[in-house]
């Protein structure tokens, strides 16, 4: 008997994409619920209580309230939204962390679902500090350019308001600036950072993708790391993994002004994945990801293939058409 998987809040910017992504499986049995009785809280109790897994698209308040109706059952949960990434109970459903990580998703009740900015950082730096190049104390400053997607409905309406102007815009706009951003606890646990990072969000004129970039000053490194260091610390974490591709590491690198594209990776579930050098010692850690791809829907698409004992990578897109694998090569030179 097939599964039966039912996507609530489907209607929703990850909902969508999920269920898109989803539809032409034909190993699940995918339910969602029509338009005129999807927000009927008993229609979608007895939908989900009827479910091999739920996977929850709503605000956080929400998923909160809609985790509770499963207390009592074997159902199990995937949640896309913030309100349980650090809650005891909860799994943390990013399965590059290891095999660990994936074996405590297979087994899991409850997973919740990683943020797009986190799921860069967390990727970026854990391996750096489980190989102790760098510190748990290290002050680690991080920029991130998204897609205003990224913001969901409200960010989407206002950037595509024909009235406002802001997709001619010519520069990034800054993005919450004044607040505690709700990525950093996780970005903080399941980095194993002690300290805050001083977190730049900023937004463009475009609707998907991200660059997440983290300068990481010599000081920062322990004792004798280098680039090639960090590089084979990545390496050796990510070789077997099918979304992220580690580009090679080159001392000298051709850059323009379309290198470093935050929306190559749209339309997949691929996490690219640099160490760039520089002369001084110094050296940029960057990430390029589809913020609703490997951001979002693909990651929960990975847990419930882990969960229901599929392949990670079924029914996945790995890379849109015309682009090509990039090795994980060891550096040269």
């Amino acid at each position: 008997m097939r599964p039966k998987v039912f996507i609530d809040g489907h209607a929703g910017t990850t909902g969508l994409r999920i269920h898109k992504w989803l539809s032409d499986r034909d190993d699940l049995e995918l339910h969602t619920l029509p338009d005129d009785v999807r927000k009927n809280t008993e229609a979608r109790r007895k939908q989900m209580l009827s479910a091999d897994v739920a996977v929850l698209c709503l605000p956080d308040d929400e998923a909160k309230t809609v985790a509770r109706w499963v207390d009592h059952s074997s159902i199990r949960v995937i949640d896309a939204s913030t309100a349980h990434r650090v809650s005891e109970g909860w799994v943390y459903g990013l399965p590059e962390l290891g095999h660990a990580q994936r074996d405590a998703i297979r087994g899991a009740r409850y997973v919740s679902n990683p943020g797009c900015y986190a799921s860069a950082f967390v990727l970026l730096v854990r391996p750096l500090i489980d190989k102790r190049i760098l510190t748990t104390d290290a002050p680690i400053i991080v920029h991130a350019l998204s897609g205003y997607s990224g913001g969901g409905h409200s960010l989407i309406e206002r950037w595509e308001q024909s009235n406002a102007g802001l997709m001619s815009l010519t520069y990034e706009a800054p993005y919450a600036y004044d607040r505690l951003h709700k990525h950093i606890p996780e970005m903080m646990k399941f980095s194993c950072l002690q300290r805050e990072p001083q977190f730049i969000p900023a937004v463009g004129p475009f609707r998907c993708g991200m660059r997440v970039q983290i300068p990481l000053h010599s000081a920062l490194l322990t004792s004798k790391a280098n680039a090639d260091t960090v590089w084979n610390a990545l390496q050796e974490q990510y070789r077997n993994e099918p979304f992220v591709d580690l580009y090679p590491l080159i001392d000298e690198i051709a850059v323009d002004e379309r290198t470093f594209d935050p929306q190559a990776c749209n339309g997949t579930n691929c996490i690219q994945v640099r160490v760039l050098p520089h002369p001084s010692g110094h050296m940029t850690l960057m990430a390029i990801l589809d913020n609703l791809g490997k951001g979002a829907c693909g990651t929960a698409i990975q847990s419930l293939n882990i969960m229901l004992g599929f392949p990670q990578d079924t029914g996945l897109p790995m890379r849109t058409t015309g682009s090509s694998p990039i090795s994980l090569m060891k550096p040269t030179g």
